[in-house]
């Protein structure tokens, strides 16, 4: 192997893990609530069902934002958006050592959703752009399972904080931890090329013509059917997968469980079935192709959302497990879907995809409410099949129209190196 090939090697490894870090640091601050939610409810004095909307006023105000980082990437080039947003995200932990009031608790997480977007708006594009289609699948898969490995390590975080220390300390490990992460972010990250800053310099100037082909972009992937679908079974997916965990720690903590604040954040263990799913599923991809991996999904996420009405921990377990398999499995061949799929405007076709995806956590929580309110977590179950039933749709008509097509698209077809 020639010097060239190794020094680009270490340059693909270096972004890899640089992205992989940060994931870890954003999926940290966005899912610590999560762990935290009976620590909300006490220390800001609202109820539990209330206290997460925490996690959906985060996912609101991230998702619109994907959009925005989309068009500064396509304008400034991916490295300092990226850059930014993670310091600024790490530095505004300390409004929230000294917060005083529900109210503020959520003006900052509004404010960090903003922050929290510029990552999972660029890291697809990021990808595709600089690595070659072999490694770029990898990257991918490694990337969501780092995504998947953030979010545990959040939930248990939080739940570890907020039965062991007050609100001011939790959060102070919090502001550490996240510096340590993008420190080391910014250490791995590689500038960006030469070239692309040239180009994005010259573009930065024109931007009433670039506000033209943004809309035009944006509006391409919006017209693609397929991508359409994409979209929407992301969406609902995690409208679903996300917000059951949230209301799960509820039923455990009430009776016959009793479960701690700590012990009912071990559920999100539950993750690490997404995680390896995840690992895995660019070779899935590869040997399968990706509605048979839907179809697969689908069936793990309604086996996993019928178990959970066992009144059996071990069983509400396994159906967590499987479920969660399901969803990381969707996910990551929603992902791979539309970086793959987008020949033009890639940062415009995954932050569409991730603006679908967080709306519908955002979504989720008082969707679910409603249900929680009127039949605790029997409602939750009745929701879930719902959202089942619209992914079952979805699913179905993807399929149709890949049959239809005049020319299969690679990413729906055997993939071949």
């Amino acid at each position: 192997m020639d010097e060239n090939a190794l020094a680009r090697m270490s340059r693909d490894n270096r972004l890899i893990w640089a992205l992989c870090v940060a994931s870890i640091v954003i999926y940290i601050n966005l899912y610590m609530m999560q762990g935290m939610l009976p620590l909300i409810a006490e220390r800001f004095q609202v109820s539990a069902a209330r206290s997460t909307l925490v996690l959906s006023v985060t996912s609101f105000t991230l998702a619109f934002s994907l959009l925005i980082y989309a068009v500064v990437s396509d304008r400034i080039g991916r490295h300092k958006p990226i850059v930014w947003s993670l310091w600024a995200l790490a530095l505004s932990n300390l409004l929230l050592i000294y917060i005083r009031s529900f109210d503020g608790l959520v003006a900052v997480r509004l404010l960090q959703g903003v922050l929290l977007a510029s990552l999972p708006a660029i890291a697809m594009a990021y990808f595709k752009e600089q690595l070659q289609p072999q490694t770029m699948l990898k990257a991918a898969a490694v990337y969501i399972t780092a995504n998947s490995f953030g979010g545990i390590v959040g939930r248990l975080l939080g739940g570890v904080l907020s039965q062991y220390f007050d609100w001011q300390s939790a959060m102070w490990v919090l502001l550490l931890v996240s510096l340590l992460g993008v420190a080391v972010t910014n250490w791995l990250l590689p500038s960006a090329r030469s070239a692309a800053k040239r180009e994005h310099r010259m573009r930065r100037w024109q931007f009433r013509q670039e506000g033209r082909i943004d809309l035009r972009g944006f509006l391409r992937h919006l017209q693609d059917n397929q991508m359409r679908l994409a979209y929407i079974i992301g969406g609902v997916t995690f409208m679903m997968m996300v917000n059951q965990y949230s209301f799960i720690q509820l039923r455990l903590m009430a009776e016959p469980y009793y479960w701690s604040r700590f012990q009912a954040t071990l559920i999100f263990l539950c993750y690490s079935s997404g995680t390896i799913a995840s690992y895995f599923t660019a070779r899935w991809i590869t040997r399968h192709g990706q509605l048979p991996l839907f179809k697969m999904s689908l069936v793990l996420m309604l086996a996993g959302t019928l178990l959970t009405l066992l009144e059996n921990q071990v069983t509400i377990c396994i159906g967590f497990l499987l479920s969660s398999c399901g969803f990381f499995v969707t996910h990551s061949c929603c992902n791979s879907f539309v970086a793959m799929r987008a020949n033009r405007h890639r940062a415009k076709a995954t932050s569409l995809y991730l603006c679908f995806y967080y709306f519908g956590a955002a979504m989720g929580g008082p969707y679910l409410m409603m249900f929680w309110h009127h039949s605790a977590w029997q409602g939750i179950v009745v929701g879930s099949l719902l959202l089942l039933v619209v992914i079952a749709v979805a699913v179905w008509r993807l399929g149709s129209a890949q049959r239809h097509s005049l020319s299969s698209p690679p990413q729906l077809a055997k993939v071949h190196h």
